[in-house]
């Protein structure tokens, strides 16, 4: 087995972009703030030849205006007699960054939880600070994997953003993708 991204919605693509503004974002649960669904080429965001992914879509996701911004979505996870053996593989990664010298930022988080929703492994990335970004505007990838926690059924996919300075809240995310694969380890 296995599986394409598991993340749903996680190029901000089924939505249209905006310029900043608090938008819904689908799939996604608003937890906290309000997050933005943003064009690439937006004015003061990033641009469409900037850092980012190569295979970018028309958008991506920002904190909006709220000082802090969390969305969550939870996926059930396929396969369950190969991840209760200890043999399924994930690969986690998304794109983050943020704007110019702020060190406004994401983390992206995945939680794996049994059926009674209790945690049994995390996986957390970034923040991308300004210094990683060479204080340029853009996003950079992170990644993790590792084997599935045995008695998992669902993971948890939590994006939370910070705004360190400024009205708007420049952290970024975009290409968030979740995949596992059986029989690695």
């Amino acid at each position: 087995m296995q599986t394409t991204n598991l993340i749903a919605n996680g190029g901000a693509e089924s939505d249209p972009g905006g310029t900043g503004q608090p938008s819904a974002v689908t799939g996604w649960t608003v937890l906290e703030g309000a997050a933005a669904v943003v064009a690439y080429g937006t004015p003061g965001y990033p641009a469409p030849g900037g850092p980012g992914p190569a295979d970018r879509g028309r958008n991506f996701l920002s904190g909006g205006t709220s000082a802090r911004t969390r969305l969550t979505q939870l996926v059930t996870l396929p396969g369950t007699a190969q991840i209760d053996a200890g043999t399924t593989r994930f690969d986690f990664a998304g794109w983050l960054g943020g704007y110019a010298e702020q060190d406004d930022g994401v983390r992206l988080s995945l939680e794996f939880l049994s059926a009674a929703g209790t945690p049994l492994g995390l996986c957390v990335l970034g923040p991308v600070t300004a210094t990683d970004r060479g204080r340029a505007t853009g996003l950079l990838r992170r990644a993790g994997a590792g084997t599935v926690p045995p008695s998992s059924r669902t993971a948890r996919v939590l994006l939370l953003f910070t705004r360190d300075g400024g009205t708007f809240n420049d952290g970024y995310a975009d290409s968030l993708s979740l995949s596992l694969t059986a029989g690695g380890s």
